[in-house]
């Protein structure tokens, strides 16, 4: 008797839950930033960074399309002449603030 209920859960295993199934998940664009800093984008960046009130190297990543060691070196050039201040400096970043920003 005991033979028999063995076939049992053997038969029964054909109706297992589907197994689940992994999901496809997002694929990211491929980020096509500048690596060199050309006349226009140069322009811009001094044009335009006077009027950001948060400055760090993902804002610049981010507005200019350049890649991260190119906003890097920027930030310190206008760090250089004068135009941005740095408020935190961190191993892991940098947040920079405009210079003409009112005695804060």
């Amino acid at each position: 008797m005991v033979c028999a209920s063995i076939p049992a859960p053997a038969a029964s295993s054909g109706g297992k839950k589907q197994k689940k199934k992994w999901s496809k998940g997002k694929v990211k664009d491929k980020a096509n930033h500048a690596v060199v800093l050309d006349k226009a984008t140069s322009d811009k960046l001094n044009k335009d960074v006077q009027s950001y009130r948060l400055i760090t190297v993902a804002v610049l990543v981010d507005r200019l399309k350049i890649n991260g060691s190119l906003a890097r070196k920027a930030l310190a050039d206008l760090e250089e002449r004068g135009v941005i201040r740095k408020v935190v400096a961190h191993s892991k970043g940098s947040i920079y603030t405009r210079a003409a920003a009112g005695g804060d």
